[in-house]
């Protein structure tokens, strides 16, 4: 340390393995030994300190300086002297005989942090070339998935779902092949899938819809991560049926409508509508395609429904039932009722008689005997629908309509059954309504609104209850007899998706709106809650339905639950049946004393009257203690 001085110029080793020179700032002694140095970098000065060992590796010409030679001159000439021996010096008295033997000092090496700087250097260097040699194949995939798919703005997106559907096992529903057992629930709920359009294939749009078999679906939804790198976040879901764009509508109308055509000759109540966004294919499959500008309705549901009609009316046993069949059509735009059938298309009102019964006033019933007395009264009705533009379509159906199909006693005109066939407006969200006039937002909101309280009668309907809130909408109001009747009525739901890249949030929001109708039927809740029960879990259900005020007072609306609190004591019947609770409807028994909660309960005259207290502060709505 004592050789080194401030601003003395001195060798240093950077930590990537460069070698230059730098000028001493600091020198610290003691136990620490470290020399600060710096050196000027570009624009900027840096530094470091360095301990004395690495600094004495580095500059062996200050610490051990060159010894003289032969050659040097004769003015500082010294003599040679050659050392003594061990002898010779114990002789001279220079080193005591008792150290003679003594063992050489072994000498203390350095460390060598020389070399643990040199291996971090390679290190980050062998690091620094991975990285480079990642980014460059990365690089190199980049442009082959661009070479792959030449002008799609979409090319990373298409290839992430590419991949996805190779792992994939396609399963989907095949045209014409009915040999599996069509399901004939109660509420039953179906997807179809509409192919792209032509527009949208020139515009390169990317199908993110895939269809692994015919009860599930998967969409798949691009999205980003913190550092903007993009990812496909997989939405999957289960219906009843799943049809893909190559299903053509006989094949639609096949798994969905034609199961319900038995059913209203055996004196039910049917309802079948097409649920979806605006452009997603309803009037096309309820209607029939568009060869040219005008719809041929006998390739659509409504078409094939009444040709099934009147072939079944001429088989055996209803043809002995002497049954005449009448059709009526007619529109709801916003809360007004409108005769499609009739000139001038005029307003109608919606009443509600002494017996409860909802009654359009003026509605024209027309008899008809064969298909093409049905077709006409299509194409008729087709022609004064309103429609109106929209961001999603041009021509937009802005109202719903509903054609139904009736068969009545030839004898007494008694009802005998009724089959309603609906398609619904598209719905729209508020933020893609936000350029549009006033009417149209109106209209907009009109359509949501009857939607959701349609939602809230199927989900009533699902769940058994006793309340069906169809005094929401005029579409449900008209619609009630086909909610009310217990084993009696059949609904069928055909939720209509775009496979578009830009409509996969309405795709989701409409398979969410038919999951959610699904999930709330009577099959699914007691499979979902038996599938829970089995994993150890508890769904808010069945907490719902073990609430201490249904334990305490049993009352006949717990049997809409089954596998509740009374799931122990009564057989657990599957099947949706919503007569279930009207044929027995269980009394309710409410303690009249505390003696006979004593005799139920088996506790004591104290925990008797804390409860009967709290039980009659719920029923007067007060907040007990």
């Amino acid at each position: 340390m004592d050789k080194l001085s401030i601003e003395q110029k001195i060798f240093i080793r950077r930590s990537d393995g460069r070698v230059h020179l730098a000028e001493i700032i600091k020198l610290e002694g003691g136990d620490s030994n470290l020399i600060t140095v710096e050196w000027p970098e570009g624009h900027t000065v840096r530094g470091k300190e360095l301990p004395l060992e690495l600094v004495v590796l580095m500059n062996p010409h200050i610490f051990d300086p060159p010894r003289c030679s032969g050659n040097a001159p004769l003015g500082n000439q010294t003599a040679s002297i050659s050392p003594r021996s061990m002898k010779q010096r114990i002789v001279a008295g220079g080193l005591l005989p008792g150290l003679a033997t003594a063992a050489p000092r072994q000498q203390t090496k350095a460390p060598a942090r020389e070399d643990e700087v040199v291996h971090q250097a390679e290190r980050m260097r062998q690091e620094r070339e991975r990285r480079r040699q990642a980014q460059a194949r990365s690089r190199q995939d980049r442009e082959q998935g661009k070479s792959e798919d030449p002008g799609n703005p979409n090319w990373e997106i298409a290839r992430m779902i590419r991949v996805q559907r190779e792992q994939m096992e396609s399963q989907p529903v095949r045209s014409g092949t009915t040999n599996d057992r069509v399901n004939s629930n109660q509420i039953m709920v179906c997807v179809r899938k509409r192919p792209l359009r032509r527009k949208e294939l020139a515009d390169r749009e990317q199908d993110v819809v895939s269809i692994p078999s015919k009860h599930t679906l998967v969409v798949h939804e691009p999205r980003k991560h913190v550092n903007l790198v993009k990812f496909l976040e997989n939405h999957s879901f289960r219906f009843d049926y799943v049809f893909n764009e190559d299903c053509s509508n006989a094949t639609v109308y096949e798994y969905t409508a034609r199961p319900l055509i038995k059913h209203i000759f055996d004196g039910g109540m049917a309802t079948c509508f097409a649920y979806g966004q605006t452009g997603s294919g309803k009037t096309h499959t309820m209607g029939g395609q568009f060869p040219g500008r005008h719809q041929s309705s006998m390739d659509g549901i409504y078409g094939m429904a009444a040709m099934d009609v009147f072939a079944t009316l001429k088989t055996v046993p209803y043809n002995k039932l002497n049954l005449k069949v009448s059709c009526s059509f007619f529109e709801i735009y916003g809360s007004r009722v409108f005769d499609l059938l009739m000139p001038g298309k005029p307003q109608l009102r919606v009443l509600e008689d002494s017996y409860q019964q909802v009654n359009v006033v003026g509605l024209t019933q027309n008899a008809v005997q064969n298909t093409d007395d049905v077709l006409a009264l299509l194409e008729l009705g087709n022609s004064v629908r309103t429609s109106g533009h929209t961001s999603a379509n041009s021509k937009s159906s802005r109202s719903h309509a509903v054609f139904q199909i009736v068969l009545r006693s030839a004898t007494d005109e008694k009802l005998h059954g009724k089959f309603s066939l609906i398609d619904l407006a598209g719905n729209e969200r508020g933020a893609d309504n936000s350029s549009a006039d006033r009417v149209t937002r109106l209209e907009g909101s009109e359509i949501n609104k009857s939607l959701l309280v349609l939602k809230e009668c199927i989900r009533a309907l699902g769940r058994q209850s006793s309340h069906l809130p169809f005094r929401g909408s005029k579409l449900t109001q008209v619609l009630r007899d086909s909610f009310i009747g217990g084993k009696k009525v059949k609904t069928c739901m055909i939720a209509m998706i775009s496979p578009c890249l830009h409509s996969v949030e309405h795709t989701l929001n409409t398979l969410r709106y038919a999951d959610r109708v699904k999930e709330l039927s009577v099959d699914s809740i007691f499979s979902k809650r038996k599938q829970d029960a089995n994993l150890g879990s508890t769904s808010m259900s069945d907490i719902v339905s073990q609430s201490p005020t249904q334990q305490l007072f049993p009352s006949a609306s717990s049997t809409s639950l089954p596998g509740g609190g009374n799931q122990a004591q009564q057989p657990t019947n599957t099947t949706n049946d919503l007569n279930r609770s009207q044929n027995r409807t269980p009394k309710p028994t409410y303690p009249t004393s505390g003696q006979q909660l004593v005799q139920r309960k088996g506790r004591s005259p104290q925990e008797v009257s804390m409860e009967l207290a709290k039980s009659l502060a719920q029923f007067r709505g007060r907040n007990f203690p």
